[in-house]
């Protein structure tokens, strides 16, 4: 008896010790070995540089030289109320607003139409997929370079246009410079956003079609009825990754209007972020903005899954 309640004493140990293992890594802690490296590469590559941009972001803080120790006053508030009074700033959001009204329901449209078309069993499928994708892998100084060539003042789509052609040019105009790179971002990125939807189209069952075409659905309704429902939570991360993109807007207006222009009409928040932080020598303020940046893409994604995945 004796024996065997100690046996039972030191399984329950063994057990209880398993158990708080389990709770902290998991049935697989395999899984959570090979996850590590990647969480180290997150925790140094944006948790450690997102947390010093918000002391930053509190502070008034510049850069130094190399060694130099510089007093960092505590600021408040300040550099907050600065961003957010500064034209410039109140300008580059709204800029990136209309870019986010033209590139991300753009992108989710056209994204899922071409993928539908693309799953079908059509010729040069293969050559299409590929076709669609090679814009998203090409350099955008390489890309900016043709789409410069094709819209500038003498390009080839004013010489098409004739007389119609903008005046102001596509580029140095203030209504359309911001809506171009919007198309711009929406082609180049239109691949990779493809390949997701094909992704997801591949597990729609095709019983659900089947059963839709016997109920005489028609080839739009089955689009509507049975394909869109069943790829939602893929058209969620398409459109959380498109806010995502239009959040991080730089490049493209950097090459392609020149920095920002004309009087700002195409300045991003990322781009008067650098422009601020590293050309004025304005770290602090930068930091502000992109804190504020952040927490809005964070809440457009979040207000954007909840609407896509409600019931």
């Amino acid at each position: 008896m004796t024996t065997a309640r100690a046996d039972g004493v030191a399984g329950g140990k063994v057990r209880g010790s398993r158990g708080r293992v389990t709770t902290v890594l998991g049935r697989h802690p395999v899984g959570l070995i090979l996850a590590a490296p990647y969480a180290v590469y997150l925790a140094v590559i944006f948790a450690y540089p997102f947390g010093f941009a918000v002391w930053m972001s509190f502070h008034d803080y510049f850069f130094a030289a190399p060694g130099a120790v510089v007093d960092t006053p505590f600021a408040g508030l300040d550099n907050y109320r600065a961003v957010v009074s500064d034209p410039a700033v109140r300008k580059s959001f709204w800029n990136i607003l209309v870019f986010l009204v033209i590139n991300v329901p753009l992108t989710t449209a056209l994204a899922l139409v071409l993928a539908n078309a693309l799953n079908r069993a059509v010729r040069a499928r293969m050559f299409l997929r590929i076709a669609f994708y090679v814009p998203y892998v090409t350099a955008s100084v390489a890309v900016v370079g043709v789409w410069m060539f094709l819209f500038n003042s003498g390009g080839l789509v004013n010489k098409v246009l004739g007389p119609l052609a903008p005046d102001p040019s596509w580029l140095v105009n203030e209504t359309l410079a911001m809506p171009l790179i919007a198309i711009f971002v929406t082609w180049k990125q239109l691949g990779f956003f493809i390949l997701l939807y094909l992704a997801a189209l591949q597990n729609v069952p095709k019983e659900l079609y089947e059963a839709a075409s016997v109920d005489g659905a028609s080839a739009w309704q089955r689009f509507w009825s049975v394909t869109v429902p069943a790829v939602r939570p893929a058209t969620a991360l398409v459109v959380i990754l498109a806010l995502i993109t239009g959040g991080n807007l730089f490049t493209e207006p950097y090459l392609l209007t020149g920095g920002g222009g004309p009087n700002g009409a195409s300045a991003s928040p990322v781009l008067v972020m650098y422009q601020r932080g590293l050309q004025q020598g304005e770290p602090d303020f930068a930091a502000a903005l992109g804190v504020l940046l952040v927490i809005g893409v964070l809440i457009l994604s979040y207000l954007s899954r909840r609407f896509i995945e409600r019931d």
